[in-house]
């Protein structure tokens, strides 16, 4: 393969890692093998999926179809709310790696900060997610992981995380984009050498259709997608958008070659509504 790769940037432990990834939130079988073989063709070098998913060994199988090394493709799964603890976290990454084949990650994600059918003011909660943050911490420690984070983390579970661990998190992916902005986190993240990885960064699908966005993407002659990812890497995210389109996947990779004017990113940050087209995290743990 001799596509154009993304650019990466370097976590605060020196891993480097791509800025755009293929997400694959409910893809499923074919589907999504073929997404990960597009993705791979196009010049994607990083897929993020999760055990919740159920895509794992497709995944691996794309991968492997590729030819490409293991080495260059950067791999993310995360712990479901259903495996938090120590010991079920260790399990539940050992499973995963064994539906991706793969002897390592690159980056594990705690995916929420809340377990499964227990009761959002929960007590239990706190003490679960400190729990699997150890098991993350000794993943990392035995080169099992190259970089570990989390996932849905809010300002309150970051800083919870923040003032007890011995590691701290290279990551939180949280859903973000011009109308969900999380200027908050964003600023805590950024003192704590914490990435911000964004999911959902079309809004859902509605960003799409906003005045404001249709607008400036006739002015750069770009897809309305286009324009809010390259938003999204013009604030230093990683972004991981989800197409199970061929011309989709290509195009959402295609954002290297312009930028927008300050103006522009303004009129895009107004958009900021506090809203969530996903799970609040507030509302889980």
């Amino acid at each position: 393969m001799n596509a154009v790769l993304a650019p990466t940037l370097r976590l605060v432990n020196g891993v480097e890692m791509p800025r755009v990834g293929l997400g694959t939130f409910r893809m499923r079988g074919n589907e999504a093998k073929s997404a990960v073989q597009w993705a791979l063709e196009a010049g994607y070098r990083h897929v993020d999926t999760a055990s919740i998913y159920k895509n794992e060994s497709e995944i691996a199988w794309a991968i492997k179809e590729s030819g490409l090394p293991r080495e260059v493709v950067f791999i993310t799964s995360k712990v479901s709310p259903l495996e938090q603890g120590y010991e079920a976290a260790m399990a539940a990454f050992a499973a995963t790696c064994s539906r991706l084949d793969t002897a390592y990650l690159d980056l594990y994600l705690i995916h929420w900060p809340g377990v499964a059918k227990m009761h959002v003011k929960s007590e239990r909660n706190g003490q679960l997610r400190a729990d699997t943050w150890r098991a993350l911490e000794d993943l990392y420690r035995q080169g099992r992981c190259r970089a570990i984070g989390v996932s849905n983390y809010t300002d309150y579970h970051l800083r919870e995380l923040l003032s007890s661990c011995h590691v701290r998190p290279m990551v939180n992916q949280v859903e973000l984009h011009p109308m969900l902005t999380q200027h908050q986190l964003g600023a805590l993240c950024c003192e704590n050498a914490v990435q911000i990885e964004a999911y959902s960064s079309l809004g859902c699908g509605e960003l799409l259709r906003h005045p404001v966005v249709i607008e400036i993407s006739a002015k750069y002659k770009r897809t309305p997608a286009q324009v809010l990812l390259r938003w999204g890497l013009q604030h230093g995210h990683v972004v991981i958008p989800k197409s199970v389109s061929k011309e989709r996947i290509f195009r959402n990779f295609d954002l290297f070659d312009f930028e927008i004017q300050d103006v522009d990113m303004a009129a895009l940050n107004e958009l900021n509504e506090d809203r969530h087209f996903c799970w609040n995290p507030n509302e889980i743990a």
